[in-house]
């Protein structure tokens, strides 16, 4: 006896074990994932340091020598690439293939802590952004309204949406494109300046190693619940 004469005496069981297949295959039909190319996860970080006033060269050795040597020790990096020119450094690491984009993340910002002290005083905090896969946005959003103007639906978005869409699981970073920034002019009268005499402290031109001169804010209204600081200076 072989073993297809049980499927033409019980019929039945052969009905029922073919159905079985047929959905065994429709359900991992449904399940199966078509790529055209694999999932990986290679992931880019970015620290940028902003130096105002200092040279290329000044910036090389006391910005970007520092964090580039602390950041080499951390884990899962591939390799490294900086540039340092007037005012700013950039580094730039380059994550190792499949390695975890968030754990990399937190050893470059701990690295980075490490040698914030050793930095200039003047110098800002160290900017840190992660972007993972090729770097193209997966979606654009726009936005209008018919009660705010321009300027208003700028600060609105800085304040309130994009902080909300940066702390979305899975999101690396929220860009504001097209944006109207709050500005002002100011146009100095020469008689009325010459009418307030010399200045106590005349304000001189600054290097990187004094600190720089410190604007002065004032306050001024745009609508009845809009309110914004522009610095203005003397």
């Amino acid at each position: 006896m072989s073993f297809t004469d049980i499927f033409i005496r019980r019929p039945v069981l052969a009905t029922v074990i073919s159905l079985l297949i047929l959905l065994l295959g429709v359900r991992a039909l449904m399940q199966l994932q078509v790529r055209e190319y694999p999932e990986i996860l290679d992931t880019e970080i970015t620290i940028t340091t902003a130096y105002p006033g200092a040279s290329a060269d000044l910036i090389q050795g006391f910005i970007t020598t520092p964090i580039q040597q602390a950041i080499a020790s951390a884990e899962g990096i591939d390799y490294i690439t900086a540039s340092s020119s007037q005012n700013v450094s950039q580094i730039t690491v380059k994550v190792l293939l499949n390695y975890d984009p968030n754990k990399a993340l937190m050893e470059v910002m701990n690295k980075a802590a490490e040698v914030r002290n050793a930095l200039p005083a003047e110098a800002q905090e160290p900017v840190i952004q992660k972007a993972s896969g090729g770097g193209s946005a997966l979606m654009y959003l726009s936005f209008f309204s018919d009660v705010m103007n321009g300027g208003q639906i700028t600060d609105y978005l800085t304040r309130v949406v994009q902080p909300k869409l940066e702390t979305l699981d899975g999101v690396a970073k929220a860009e504001l494109l097209g944006g109207k920034t709050f500005a002002m002019r100011v146009w100095l009268n020469p008689d009325k300046l010459a009418a307030l005499g010399p200045l106590d402290k005349p304000r001189a031109s600054w290097s990187p190693s004094t600190s720089p001169p410190t604007p002065i804010y004032k306050p001024w209204r745009l609508t009845n619940n809009w309110w914004s600081n522009a610095p203005a200076a003397l």
